[in-house]
């Protein structure tokens, strides 16, 4: 009948929360070295941050940030370059690292302080973090824009659309997935080549030359005293 309520019976089984999925114990830096050692195939090192081995696949030229910039034009546009504070860390073919003193000195560079840094076999890279798409850097000019797009623009001042808190490496130019990286890096085998093959001569010649611009330019921005003292 209408007016008949029937009685609530209370369980007096305890409330037990659904399981939760457990963790993933590496977290993200787990999803980042998988992404190098998946889809990229770098060899890496345990430990965080985590680390890349250098020598394997590529060496690394870590130049000042303000040298690495000007030699961006003699690199491939696919040869990977990352940014780490302000050093730029350019990707050339491994055992280029062994060459650098030997070719510094046969281009009339090796009797200065330049502060480049060749990392080859048996050294370590610090692993910038993965890129994330950046629709805007990605977006087409304006229709009735008269804005050119130049090789120049196409490499980014200052790290944009990237995963990485500050300090970290960073990628201006990713590895691209399912590629072989050893195919755009800077090597001494490309000397006499093809004008637009990447070749290690220019691109040393070229930071070691702004390497140096650099360091006048600093200098002559010293007081008179602390120039005078580091002649």
């Amino acid at each position: 009948m209408f007016g008949t309520h029937r009685p609530v019976i209370a369980s007096s089984a305890p409330l037990v929360p659904l399981p939760r999925r457990p963790l993933d114990p590496a977290g993200a830096s787990g999803q980042v070295r998988r992404w190098y050692e998946n889809e990229l195939e770098w060899p890496t090192v345990p430990g965080d941050p985590l680390r890349l081995v250098v020598g394997v696949r590529y060496d690394v030229l870590d130049v000042p940030a303000e040298a690495g910039h000007a030699a961006l034009r003699r690199s491939a546009p696919g040869s990977p370059v990352a940014l780490h504070g302000d050093r730029m860390l350019l990707l050339v073919a491994a055992g280029s690292a062994e060459e650098l003193p030997g070719l510094l000195e046969w281009l009339d560079w090796g009797s200065l302080p330049l502060g480049l840094v060749a990392i080859g076999a048996g050294g370590l890279m610090e692993a910038p973090s993965p890129p994330v798409p950046d629709t805007e850097r990605a977006a087409p000019p304006a229709r009735g824009s008269n804005a050119a797009v130049t090789p120049e623009a196409a490499v980014p001042p200052a790290p944009s659309g990237l995963v990485g808190s500050q300090g970290a490496a960073v990628w201006l130019r990713p590895p691209e997935p399912g590629c072989e990286v050893e195919t755009s890096l800077p090597t001494l085998s490309a000397l006499g080549g093809c004008e637009d093959a990447p070749d290690l001569v220019r691109l040393v010649n070229t930071v070691a030359t702004q390497c140096h611009r650099v360091r006048l330019r600093r200098a002559c921005a010293q007081p008179p005293a602390l120039r005078a003292q580091g002649r």
